[in-house]
């Protein structure tokens, strides 16, 4: 196994994983990127990675497209986007490999580079996707906070949220749920209260953000 790594994978800190089978050119490739500020966590091989991963990742991904004596780039960005995991993956591919390259973006990977790789590509493919993740994180963190606010909202408070946040008066609601517009009320001001909502509008703003498809970094 590589000792190239420091910390396994998903520690918490975004950096840039690379994993190719030429020690060459992980060496050039973790210097580049490191002289531009990247934290890198460098492996010979896809099994080296999965063997040391440990949580959620965070950064991106720099992945050879072929490598002999385990799994190839290809079957770890497949059992990556199995497990529901969207970390940016860069192919680093040979001229022959494009066409599956390609094919790779297709499937949801991020871009693929050709070897030999030009410095200014490559940092500017690495700083892309590292945004890229940057904002999907940060997505994903708002969206567990939401989560967790609405988590602690009672069974009669949940629908209150419900219906005010579709528009309902607090009239229909009472109807609605056989129950007084005075405790509607009473229900909506825990609701206001418990999600941190300064007004209604907000509190829109908060559901309409619930029900969008969560971040991959949820799980």
């Amino acid at each position: 196994m590589s000792r190239e790594l420091q910390n396994p994978p998903g520690a918490g800190t975004p950096a840039v994983y690379l994993v190719d089978d030429h020690q060459s050119l992980r060496t050039s490739l973790t210097r580049l990127l490191q002289a531009a500020g990247h934290e890198v966590r460098a492996y010979a091989s896809a099994a080296d990675f999965l063997m040391d991963r440990n949580g959620p990742l965070r950064g991106c991904l720099l992945l050879d497209v072929w490598m002999p004596g385990g799994p190839t780039g290809l079957e770890l960005h497949q059992a990556l986007v199995r497990q529901g995991e969207t970390l940016p993956v860069i192919f680093l591919t040979g001229r022959g490999d494009i066409p599956m390259s390609v094919q790779a973006v297709k499937n949801g990977a991020f871009d693929f580079l050709t070897k030999p790789v030009r410095s200014e590509d490559l940092l500017k493919t690495v700083t892309a996707a590292m945004e890229n993740e940057k904002i999907s994180w940060q997505a994903g963190t708002r969206h567990r906070e939401l989560a967790r606010r609405e988590a602690s909202l009672t069974a009669a408070q949940r629908e209150v949220f419900q219906r005010v946040t579709a528009g309902h008066p607090n009239k229909q609601i009472a109807a609605d749920l056989g129950c007084a517009e005075r405790t509607v009320k009473a229900h909506r001001s825990r609701v206001m209260l418990k999600m941190a909502a300064s007004s209604l509008p907000e509190l829109v703003g908060m559901a309409a953000e619930m029900h969008r498809p969560a971040s991959c970094h949820d799980g």
